[in-house]
């Protein structure tokens, strides 16, 4: 390069220096240009400084404390040196109020004001500080000054707003927009809208805006998809997706990694492996980022051989691909192959993360490996730096918990730095109702109901609690509170896609059009499991009712109508791949592991915590779950 040579040989032209500048890619080269130009006297021309300014402030490589000494050296900056330090300021992840600053300090010394390329940069930076009144006064000014209708200046107004929370003010200015449907920019500000909408939570207007506009974008689906999945809408972003397609929108790169993560919530594998080959097909690269997904969504959807392959083919791998592959093991319950993975990550070079961490020992906690488990926290803490958040706590009291540590489970929570949340107390309360270690139980029982004191969930994990110590005073009380709170469980609910659908079922579910099929399905395999031996199991079911009625409430969980679609709804042989929203219940997996074998099929069943593998009468859990 040019700046490789000395000083004196560096052309002097004022024209090879503006080039050099166009051309910098780092500080060091900026510097030796920027001194070049004071010692020629043609920092003084007039392109000359406003150029070394863009290059410190808007580079790649910029470094704000520079380009504003540069600035500030300027006797006279023109508009264009304004907009760019204002701009650097806008887009940096430093300090925002500087921006403002600037633009006061730009109203009352530049003579003729700012204009179109000014407002969207302080607009930006009022948006990043939710500096709404702030942002109020420059709208008044862009009003004033005419700039109010330019197409960058009403996205950012409009952004500001929705960003924070004024959705009216926001609304009200894309209303009374004058752009066309066909206007990219229209299109654009409805974005926005859509954004903010979700932003707040507010998802039924954000699909309202959305279903209006006349003229949708790839950007438009895309964001759309994504806010459904961060939403928990899994079933609404796949539909999007469909639509997408029925509008003959293709899907890019930033579609396919929107909607593999809610591809894998629903466990939709043939979606799934659709989204890989149009990737393929299409020439999509299938980077670190959309392979990771892809990684995940395999491992997910209950094809963990798939996701090994995809991984072992991978160009690039990430810690992120690593802890979607590792993680995707230890759902499954291949603790020790997740930790041969990790070692051999390691071994590449690749410094774990807190997530590959929180992977490994959610691996321990499902394989029992509880010596592992330890070895690898400490690991975490003392050899790579890393501090334990409460997800990591929350492992080892699982698997602590589980092996019946309940001793040393029960210590590390008193030791933990932070205020142990709902999880962690649930975890150490189920391990001591299956332990029978009521002692422990009860220390920390009132610690679960001060914490969430109207969950669903607590109450009947207290109550099950109470019921298992025999305790039905207690059990009273609990289901008396919940009714005074109206406090409800979250209802078990189960997916199943079949025939390029994804079927969804509740408790005691008749709303499906095959619903009658599937009860006499289920009456038939209560009487083939019952002749091998099966004994409802209804200990769980603590409503005031006869034994009759509680073996027909637990008939008709979610996965086991979910499992009887499958029966009836595909080829004799074929697996069956049922997603649970709830921990599995003993009653089920009982009944789903003699399922497997009398009807000879391969039931494979997610929950809420990890993979169950039903065959030929045995699960790939080994009842440890």
């Amino acid at each position: 390069m040019l700046l490789s040579a000395s000083p004196n040989s560096l052309d002097s032209s004022s024209s090879s220096v503006l080039l050099d500048l166009k051309k910098c890619k780092s500080v060091k080269d900026l510097r030796q240009l920027h001194a070049f130009a004071i010692k020629t006297g043609q920092i003084h021309e007039p392109l000359m400084a406003p150029e070394v300014l863009r290059c410190a402030g808007l580079s790649d490589d910029r470094e704000l404390d520079y380009a504003l000494k540069v600035f500030d050296q300027m006797a006279k900056p023109n508009i264009f040196s304004w907009n760019t330090i204002i701009r650097a300021f806008s887009e940096s992840d430093e300090d925002h109020q500087q921006a403002l600053r600037l633009f006061v300090e730009m109203l009352h010394r530049e003579q003729n004001g700012p204009n179109c390329h000014t407002y969207p940069s302080i607009l930006k930076a009022c948006a990043t500080i939710s500096a709404i009144e702030e942002g109020k006064q420059i709208h008044c000014h862009s009003i004033k000054l005419g700039f109010n209708t330019e197409e960058f200046v009403l996205t950012n107004l409009t952004r500001l707003y929705a960003m924070c929370g004024s959705m009216e003010d926001a609304t009200r200015l894309v209303q009374k927009s004058f752009l066309s449907h066909e206007n990219e920019a229209n299109a654009v500000l409805h974005n926005i809208l859509i954004d903010g909408y979700c932003r707040h939570k507010l998802i039924s207007k954000a699909t309202k805006v959305f279903d209006e506009m006349t003229c949708k974008s790839v950007i438009s689906w895309n964001g759309m998809i994504s806010r459904y999945t961060e939403a928990g809408l899994f079933k609404e972003a796949v539909i999007v997706f469909y639509k997408m397609q029925d509008e003959n929108v293709r899907p890019n790169f930033v579609t396919l990694v929107s909607v593999l993560p809610a591809i894998s919530r629903l466990g939709a594998l043939e979606l799934g492996k659709w989204v890989h080959v149009f990737a393929e097909k299409n020439e999509i690269e299938v980077d670190d980022v959309l392979g990771s997904a892809l990684v995940d969504m395999y491992a997910k959807c209950g094809s963990i051989e798939s996701a090994l392959q995809l991984f072992d083919n991978l160009p690039k791998r990430s810690p992120v691909t690593w802890s979607a592959l590792i993680g995707g093991l230890a759902i499954h319950g291949r603790a020790r192959d997740a930790i041969n993975y990790f070692v051999t990550m390691k071994q590449d070079g690749i410094m774990p993360t807190s997530v590959v961490f929180l992977c490994i020992l959610n691996a321990c906690s499902h394989g029992g490996l509880v010596e592992e488990g330890r070895v690898h926290f400490n690991e975490m803490i003392g050899i790579y730096g890393l501090k334990p958040k409460i997800e990591h706590y929350g492992c080892m009291v699982d698997m602590l918990s589980r092996a019946g540590y309940l001793q040393e489970a029960e210590e590390l929570i008193k030791k933990m730095p932070m205020k142990p949340d709902d999880v962690i107390y649930k975890a150490l309360l189920s391990a001591c109702r299956i332990h029978g270690n009521s002692e422990i139980g009860l220390r920390w029982a009132n610690h679960l109901l001060d914490l969430a004191p109207g969950g669903g969930d607590c109450c009947v994990l207290l109550s099950n609690f109470y019921a298992s110590m025999g305790d039905w005073k207690a059990v009273a009380e609990m289901r008396l509170r919940m009714k005074k709170l109206d406090a409800r469980k979250n209802p078990g609910c189960s997916w199943i896609e079949a025939g390029g659908e994804i079927h969804e079922f509740v408790m005691e579910d008749n709303s499906h059009p095959q619903s009658s099929e599937i009860s006499l399905m289920l009456v038939e395999m209560a009487r083939k499991l019952k002749e091998e031996g099966y004994v409802p199991d209804t200990k769980g079911v603590l409503l005031n009712v006869d034994e009759q009625e509680k073996e027909n409430i637990v008939l008709y969980h979610s996965e086991k109508i979910a499992t009887a679609f499958g029966l009836i709804g595909t080829e004799p042989g074929t697996t069956i791949r049922v997603v649970k929203n709830l921990r599995i219940c003993k009653d089920c997996h009982d009944w789903l592991k003699l399922a497997s074998k009398i009807y000879e099929r391969r039931i494979i069943v997610r929950d809420r915590s990890r993979f169950h593998h039903f065959e030929s009468g045995f699960c790939s859990c080994k009842d440890y779950w």
